[in-house]
Protein backbone atom coordinates (compact mmCIF):
# COMPACT_ATOMS: atom_id res chain seq x y z
CA UNK A 1 0.00 0.00 0.00
CA UNK A 2 1.30 3.49 -1.17
CA UNK A 3 2.39 6.10 1.91
CA UNK A 4 -0.46 8.23 0.41
CA UNK A 5 -3.35 5.77 0.64
CA UNK A 6 -2.18 4.69 4.26
CA UNK A 7 -1.94 8.28 5.44
CA UNK A 8 -5.64 9.30 4.30
CA UNK A 9 -6.76 5.71 5.97
CA UNK A 10 -5.48 7.26 9.24
CA UNK A 11 -8.20 9.77 9.56
CA UNK A 12 -10.52 6.86 10.24
CA UNK A 13 -9.13 5.59 12.79
CA UNK A 14 -10.47 4.10 15.86
CA UNK A 15 -8.98 6.53 18.35
CA UNK A 16 -10.95 10.13 16.52
CA UNK A 17 -14.26 8.28 18.29
CA UNK A 18 -13.21 9.95 21.23
CA UNK A 19 -12.23 13.67 19.43
CA UNK A 20 -15.79 16.22 19.95
CA UNK A 21 -18.72 16.25 17.02
CA UNK A 22 -16.83 18.70 14.97
CA UNK A 23 -13.31 17.41 14.77
CA UNK A 24 -14.90 13.69 14.33
CA UNK A 25 -17.00 15.52 11.27
CA UNK A 26 -13.54 17.11 9.57
CA UNK A 27 -12.13 13.58 9.87
CA UNK A 28 -14.82 11.44 7.76
CA UNK A 29 -14.33 14.14 5.18
CA UNK A 30 -10.59 13.44 5.10
CA UNK A 31 -10.99 9.73 5.29
CA UNK A 32 -13.62 10.26 2.41
CA UNK A 33 -11.64 12.75 0.31
CA UNK A 34 -11.61 11.17 -3.77
CA UNK A 35 -13.03 8.10 -2.52
CA UNK A 36 -17.12 6.83 -3.49
CA UNK A 37 -18.23 8.08 -0.59
CA UNK A 38 -17.80 12.01 -1.79
CA UNK A 39 -19.70 10.71 -5.56
CA UNK A 40 -17.77 10.40 -8.90
CA UNK A 41 -18.70 12.22 -12.12
CA UNK A 42 -18.26 10.15 -15.34
CA UNK A 43 -16.74 11.46 -18.32
CA UNK A 44 -16.50 10.14 -22.14
CA UNK A 45 -14.74 11.08 -25.11
CA UNK A 46 -16.82 12.86 -28.40
CA UNK A 47 -14.92 10.41 -30.64
CA UNK A 48 -17.05 7.71 -31.81
CA UNK A 49 -13.63 5.80 -32.67
CA UNK A 50 -12.92 6.15 -29.38
CA UNK A 51 -15.34 6.60 -26.38
CA UNK A 52 -13.55 6.25 -24.30
CA UNK A 53 -15.25 6.21 -20.44
CA UNK A 54 -13.23 7.44 -17.56
CA UNK A 55 -14.52 8.14 -13.83
CA UNK A 56 -13.37 10.62 -11.14
CA UNK A 57 -13.91 10.68 -7.48
CA UNK A 58 -14.92 14.16 -5.56
CA UNK A 59 -12.29 15.92 -3.08
CA UNK A 60 -13.91 16.54 -0.07
CA UNK A 61 -12.82 20.60 -0.70
CA UNK A 62 -12.49 21.20 3.53
CA UNK A 63 -9.65 23.13 4.50
CA UNK A 64 -8.09 20.95 6.82
CA UNK A 65 -7.48 18.33 3.72
CA UNK A 66 -4.29 17.53 2.76
CA UNK A 67 -4.94 16.79 -0.50
CA UNK A 68 -7.18 19.38 -1.22
CA UNK A 69 -6.71 24.00 -1.29
CA UNK A 70 -4.40 24.07 -4.22
CA UNK A 71 -6.73 25.48 -6.59
CA UNK A 72 -8.37 27.60 -3.96
CA UNK A 73 -4.78 29.09 -3.13
CA UNK A 74 -4.35 30.27 -6.56
CA UNK A 75 -7.39 31.65 -6.98
CA UNK A 76 -7.41 33.89 -3.71
CA UNK A 77 -3.48 34.76 -4.80
CA UNK A 78 -5.16 36.41 -8.33
CA UNK A 79 -7.17 38.13 -6.26
CA UNK A 80 -4.73 39.71 -4.12
CA UNK A 81 -2.32 40.60 -7.04
CA UNK A 82 -4.38 43.47 -7.85
CA UNK A 83 -4.09 45.17 -4.26
CA UNK A 84 -0.54 44.95 -4.46
CA UNK A 85 1.11 48.67 -4.73
CA UNK A 86 4.50 49.79 -5.32
CA UNK A 87 5.87 49.80 -1.68
CA UNK A 88 8.08 47.63 0.46
CA UNK A 89 6.64 44.78 2.08
CA UNK A 90 7.38 43.46 5.48
CA UNK A 91 6.84 40.05 7.48
CA UNK A 92 5.95 39.78 10.96
CA UNK A 93 5.00 37.17 13.01
CA UNK A 94 3.49 37.33 16.28
CA UNK A 95 3.40 34.06 19.30
CA UNK A 96 1.95 33.75 22.14
CA UNK A 97 3.91 32.21 25.11
CA UNK A 98 3.54 28.32 25.40
CA UNK A 99 2.14 28.49 28.91
CA UNK A 100 -0.89 30.16 27.62
CA UNK A 101 -1.49 26.42 25.57
CA UNK A 102 -4.21 25.22 27.85
CA UNK A 103 -6.02 28.16 28.44
CA UNK A 104 -6.22 28.61 24.29
CA UNK A 105 -6.70 25.38 24.16
CA UNK A 106 -10.28 25.63 25.97
CA UNK A 107 -11.25 28.78 24.39
CA UNK A 108 -10.10 28.72 20.78
CA UNK A 109 -12.28 31.25 19.03
CA UNK A 110 -12.18 33.98 21.61
CA UNK A 111 -8.52 33.71 22.21
CA UNK A 112 -7.60 33.57 18.55
CA UNK A 113 -9.68 36.44 18.11
CA UNK A 114 -7.77 37.92 20.62
CA UNK A 115 -4.36 37.01 19.28
CA UNK A 116 -5.85 39.30 15.78
CA UNK A 117 -7.28 42.26 17.95
CA UNK A 118 -4.06 42.92 19.40
CA UNK A 119 -1.66 42.02 16.87
CA UNK A 120 -3.49 44.34 14.27
CA UNK A 121 -3.57 47.33 17.15
CA UNK A 122 -0.28 46.49 18.25
CA UNK A 123 0.71 47.33 13.98
CA UNK A 124 -1.77 50.09 13.26
CA UNK A 125 -0.87 51.85 16.91
CA UNK A 126 2.86 51.90 15.68
CA UNK A 127 1.64 53.21 11.92
CA UNK A 128 0.00 55.97 12.98
CA UNK A 129 2.52 57.66 14.99
CA UNK A 130 4.07 60.45 12.44
CA UNK A 131 7.80 59.12 13.51
CA UNK A 132 6.81 55.64 11.97
CA UNK A 133 4.78 56.51 9.38
CA UNK A 134 1.50 58.78 9.98
CA UNK A 135 -0.90 56.47 8.00
CA UNK A 136 -2.60 53.54 8.00
CA UNK A 137 -0.94 50.64 6.27
CA UNK A 138 -2.58 47.70 4.38
CA UNK A 139 -2.34 44.47 6.83
CA UNK A 140 -2.99 40.48 5.76
CA UNK A 141 -2.72 38.37 8.76
CA UNK A 142 -2.75 34.13 8.94
CA UNK A 143 -3.73 32.49 11.87
CA UNK A 144 -1.07 28.99 12.31
CA UNK A 145 -1.29 26.63 15.30
CA UNK A 146 1.18 24.54 14.27
CA UNK A 147 4.96 23.61 14.97
CA UNK A 148 6.80 21.60 12.26
CA UNK A 149 6.53 18.81 14.62
CA UNK A 150 2.52 18.90 14.71
CA UNK A 151 2.92 20.56 18.55
CA UNK A 152 0.65 23.05 19.29
CA UNK A 153 2.13 26.63 18.38
CA UNK A 154 -0.48 29.70 18.18
CA UNK A 155 0.72 32.59 16.17
CA UNK A 156 0.02 34.89 13.20
CA UNK A 157 1.94 35.81 10.27
CA UNK A 158 1.84 39.57 8.91
CA UNK A 159 2.33 40.85 5.78
CA UNK A 160 2.29 44.89 6.08
CA UNK A 161 3.06 47.46 3.49
CA UNK A 162 5.69 50.10 4.41
CA UNK A 163 3.95 52.58 2.80
CA UNK A 164 0.07 54.12 3.92
CA UNK A 165 -3.12 56.05 3.59
CA UNK A 166 -3.94 58.85 5.65
CA UNK A 167 -7.44 58.93 4.79
CA UNK A 168 -7.35 61.34 1.88
CA UNK A 169 -3.18 60.68 0.63
CA UNK A 170 -0.48 57.75 0.18
CA UNK A 171 1.90 58.36 2.25
CA UNK A 172 5.80 56.92 1.26
CA UNK A 173 7.50 54.77 3.31
CA UNK A 174 9.79 56.66 6.11
CA UNK A 175 12.46 54.18 6.01
CA UNK A 176 13.64 54.28 2.67
CA UNK A 177 16.64 52.36 3.34
CA UNK A 178 13.95 49.30 4.56
CA UNK A 179 16.00 48.15 7.27
CA UNK A 180 12.85 48.04 9.64
CA UNK A 181 9.79 48.95 9.73
CA UNK A 182 9.12 49.89 13.47
CA UNK A 183 11.08 48.75 16.65
CA UNK A 184 10.76 45.03 17.55
CA UNK A 185 11.06 45.93 21.08
CA UNK A 186 8.34 48.36 20.79
CA UNK A 187 6.18 46.45 19.23
CA UNK A 188 6.42 43.07 21.52
CA UNK A 189 5.63 45.25 24.72
CA UNK A 190 2.21 46.71 23.00
CA UNK A 191 1.35 43.13 21.89
CA UNK A 192 1.97 41.85 25.80
CA UNK A 193 -0.04 44.67 27.41
CA UNK A 194 -2.65 44.46 25.57
CA UNK A 195 -3.14 40.86 25.12
CA UNK A 196 -2.98 40.24 28.97
CA UNK A 197 -5.11 43.28 29.30
CA UNK A 198 -7.71 41.34 27.08
CA UNK A 199 -7.32 38.62 29.40
CA UNK A 200 -7.37 39.76 32.56
CA UNK A 201 -10.85 41.29 31.79
CA UNK A 202 -12.62 39.15 29.86
CA UNK A 203 -14.78 37.27 32.26
CA UNK A 204 -16.39 34.85 29.76
CA UNK A 205 -12.70 32.30 29.57
CA UNK A 206 -12.07 29.48 31.13
CA UNK A 207 -9.08 28.84 32.86
CA UNK A 208 -7.64 25.45 33.17
CA UNK A 209 -5.31 25.52 36.07
CA UNK A 210 -4.30 28.30 38.65
CA UNK A 211 -5.07 31.61 36.81
CA UNK A 212 -2.65 33.88 38.82
CA UNK A 213 0.05 31.41 38.44
CA UNK A 214 -0.16 31.73 34.57
CA UNK A 215 -0.58 35.30 34.78
CA UNK A 216 2.69 35.95 36.79
CA UNK A 217 4.28 33.34 34.06
CA UNK A 218 3.46 35.34 31.04
CA UNK A 219 3.84 38.96 32.90
CA UNK A 220 7.27 38.06 33.34
CA UNK A 221 8.93 36.57 30.29
CA UNK A 222 9.89 38.21 26.51
CA UNK A 223 7.31 37.71 24.49
CA UNK A 224 8.19 37.05 20.64
CA UNK A 225 7.73 39.47 17.56
CA UNK A 226 9.55 38.34 14.93
CA UNK A 227 9.82 40.86 12.25
CA UNK A 228 11.91 39.92 8.78
CA UNK A 229 13.21 42.29 5.84
CA UNK A 230 11.08 43.47 3.38
CA UNK A 231 10.07 41.24 0.22
CA UNK A 232 12.17 42.06 -3.07
CA UNK A 233 9.28 42.21 -5.10
CA UNK A 234 5.49 42.31 -5.70
CA UNK A 235 5.84 38.67 -7.07
CA UNK A 236 7.75 37.59 -3.92
CA UNK A 237 4.95 38.87 -1.64
CA UNK A 238 2.15 36.73 -3.65
CA UNK A 239 4.19 33.62 -3.40
CA UNK A 240 4.95 34.23 0.42
CA UNK A 241 1.11 34.46 0.85
CA UNK A 242 0.42 31.72 -0.75
CA UNK A 243 3.07 29.42 0.81
CA UNK A 244 0.80 30.37 3.79
CA UNK A 245 -2.54 31.17 3.87
CA UNK A 246 -4.07 27.78 2.32
CA UNK A 247 -1.08 25.62 4.35
CA UNK A 248 -2.20 23.17 7.00
CA UNK A 249 -0.64 21.79 9.68
CA UNK A 250 1.22 18.82 7.37
CA UNK A 251 1.41 18.15 4.10
CA UNK A 252 1.80 15.26 1.73
CA UNK A 253 5.21 15.65 0.92
CA UNK A 254 6.57 15.85 3.83
CA UNK A 255 5.32 11.98 4.90
CA UNK A 256 8.11 9.57 4.59
CA UNK A 257 6.68 6.45 5.58
CA UNK A 258 3.31 5.14 7.04
CA UNK A 259 2.97 1.35 8.52
CA UNK A 260 0.38 -0.39 10.43
CA UNK A 261 1.43 1.22 13.81
CA UNK A 262 3.54 4.46 13.03
CA UNK A 263 3.84 7.71 10.87
CA UNK A 264 7.43 8.74 10.03
CA UNK A 265 7.35 12.73 8.65
CA UNK A 266 10.12 15.25 8.34
CA UNK A 267 10.76 18.47 9.92
CA UNK A 268 12.57 21.88 10.66
CA UNK A 269 14.09 21.84 13.83
CA UNK A 270 14.32 25.76 14.53
CA UNK A 271 16.06 25.46 17.76
CA UNK A 272 18.51 23.56 16.41
CA UNK A 273 19.63 25.60 13.41
CA UNK A 274 16.73 24.69 11.16
CA UNK A 275 18.10 21.24 10.69
CA UNK A 276 15.88 18.32 9.07
CA UNK A 277 14.89 15.98 11.47
CA UNK A 278 12.81 12.71 11.49
CA UNK A 279 10.08 12.40 13.58
CA UNK A 280 8.45 8.81 14.14
CA UNK A 281 5.06 8.76 15.99
CA UNK A 282 1.94 6.26 16.67
CA UNK A 283 -1.13 6.33 14.57
CA UNK A 284 -3.11 7.75 17.82
CA UNK A 285 -0.37 10.18 19.17
CA UNK A 286 -0.03 11.86 15.20
CA UNK A 287 -3.77 11.80 15.18
CA UNK A 288 -4.01 13.86 18.46
CA UNK A 289 -1.63 16.66 17.58
CA UNK A 290 -3.28 16.52 13.99
CA UNK A 291 -6.20 17.36 15.76
CA UNK A 292 -5.13 20.12 18.04
CA UNK A 293 -5.23 22.10 14.49
CA UNK A 294 -8.73 21.53 13.30
CA UNK A 295 -10.34 25.47 13.55
CA UNK A 296 -13.08 26.01 15.00
CA UNK A 297 -16.52 26.31 12.72
CA UNK A 298 -16.51 28.63 10.40
CA UNK A 299 -13.67 30.64 12.03
CA UNK A 300 -11.68 32.78 9.83
CA UNK A 301 -7.95 32.22 9.71
CA UNK A 302 -7.43 35.28 7.17
CA UNK A 303 -7.92 38.35 8.02
CA UNK A 304 -7.57 41.79 6.15
CA UNK A 305 -6.64 45.37 8.73
CA UNK A 306 -5.78 48.75 7.72
CA UNK A 307 -5.98 50.61 4.43
CA UNK A 308 -7.20 46.79 3.29
CA UNK A 309 -10.09 46.14 5.36
CA UNK A 310 -12.94 44.95 3.70
CA UNK A 311 -15.17 47.82 4.56
CA UNK A 312 -15.10 49.98 1.78
CA UNK A 313 -11.95 47.96 0.16
CA UNK A 314 -12.76 48.41 -3.47
CA UNK A 315 -12.95 52.32 -3.47
CA UNK A 316 -10.48 52.81 -1.17
CA UNK A 317 -7.90 51.18 -3.24
CA UNK A 318 -9.12 53.49 -6.70
CA UNK A 319 -8.38 56.18 -4.35
CA UNK A 320 -4.94 55.29 -3.30
CA UNK A 321 -4.59 53.73 -6.85
CA UNK A 322 -5.32 57.06 -8.44
CA UNK A 323 -3.01 59.21 -5.75
CA UNK A 324 -0.03 56.80 -7.03
CA UNK A 325 -1.12 57.50 -10.96
CA UNK A 326 -1.75 54.18 -11.52
CA UNK A 327 -4.15 52.01 -13.85
CA UNK A 328 -7.71 51.17 -11.88
CA UNK A 329 -7.76 47.28 -10.83
CA UNK A 330 -8.74 44.86 -12.93
CA UNK A 331 -12.23 43.83 -12.68
CA UNK A 332 -12.18 40.75 -10.97
CA UNK A 333 -12.98 37.64 -13.26
CA UNK A 334 -13.94 33.81 -12.28
CA UNK A 335 -11.28 31.69 -13.90
CA UNK A 336 -12.42 27.80 -13.88
CA UNK A 337 -10.07 25.63 -12.41
CA UNK A 338 -9.65 23.56 -15.65
CA UNK A 339 -8.28 26.92 -16.87
CA UNK A 340 -5.75 26.95 -13.76
CA UNK A 341 -4.77 23.59 -14.18
CA UNK A 342 -4.05 24.19 -17.89
CA UNK A 343 -1.73 27.57 -16.82
CA UNK A 344 -0.10 25.74 -13.94
CA UNK A 345 0.26 22.31 -15.08
CA UNK A 346 0.48 22.18 -18.38
CA UNK A 347 -2.35 19.31 -18.13
CA UNK A 348 -5.65 19.93 -19.97
CA UNK A 349 -8.24 18.26 -18.29
CA UNK A 350 -10.97 17.77 -21.48
CA UNK A 351 -8.54 15.62 -23.74
CA UNK A 352 -8.73 12.35 -23.79
CA UNK A 353 -6.64 10.05 -21.97
CA UNK A 354 -6.46 7.68 -24.37
CA UNK A 355 -6.98 8.89 -27.80
CA UNK A 356 -4.89 11.93 -27.08
CA UNK A 357 -6.78 13.89 -29.67
CA UNK A 358 -10.73 13.78 -28.68
CA UNK A 359 -12.10 16.04 -25.81
CA UNK A 360 -14.14 14.53 -21.99
CA UNK A 361 -17.42 15.91 -21.35
CA UNK A 362 -19.34 15.02 -18.35
CA UNK A 363 -22.16 12.64 -18.89
CA UNK A 364 -23.05 11.74 -15.22
CA UNK A 365 -22.50 13.69 -12.01
CA UNK A 366 -24.10 12.24 -8.18
CA UNK A 367 -23.37 16.47 -7.56
CA UNK A 368 -26.25 16.62 -9.98
CA UNK A 369 -29.96 16.95 -8.34
CA UNK A 370 -31.76 14.89 -10.86
CA UNK A 371 -29.25 12.09 -9.61
CA UNK A 372 -29.48 12.13 -6.39
CA UNK A 373 -32.48 10.49 -6.13
CA UNK A 374 -33.93 7.05 -8.43
CA UNK A 375 -36.72 9.03 -10.56
CA UNK A 376 -40.04 7.36 -10.45
CA UNK A 377 -41.13 4.84 -12.54
CA UNK A 378 -43.28 6.12 -15.39
CA UNK A 379 -45.95 3.83 -16.90
CA UNK A 380 -48.24 3.65 -19.48
CA UNK A 381 -51.60 4.06 -18.77
CA UNK A 382 -53.50 1.07 -19.94
CA UNK A 383 -54.82 0.43 -23.40
CA UNK A 384 -59.22 1.34 -22.70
Amino acid sequence: MSAEVSFQNLFGHPSIKSFNPYSKAVFADLAACHTAAKGYHLSRCDRQECGNLSHSYHCCGNRHCPNCGSMKRDAWIADRMDELLPTAYYHMVFTLPHELNPVIMGNRSRLFDLLFQTASRTLLNHARMPEYLGAEPGITMVLHTWGQDLSFHPHVHCIVSAGGYDGQQWVEAKRKNNRFLFPQKSLANMFKAMFMEGLEIDSTITWFGDKKAVIKAIRFKKWNVYAKAPFGSPDRVVEYLGRYTHKIAITRHRILEVNESHIRFSYKDYADGSKTKQMLLPHQEFLRRFEQHVLPKRFVKIRHFGYLRLQGKTERLDRIRSALNLKPQKEKVLVPFQIRMLEKYGRDVFKCPCCKTGRMSVVFDTRDRANRKPKPLQMKPAPS
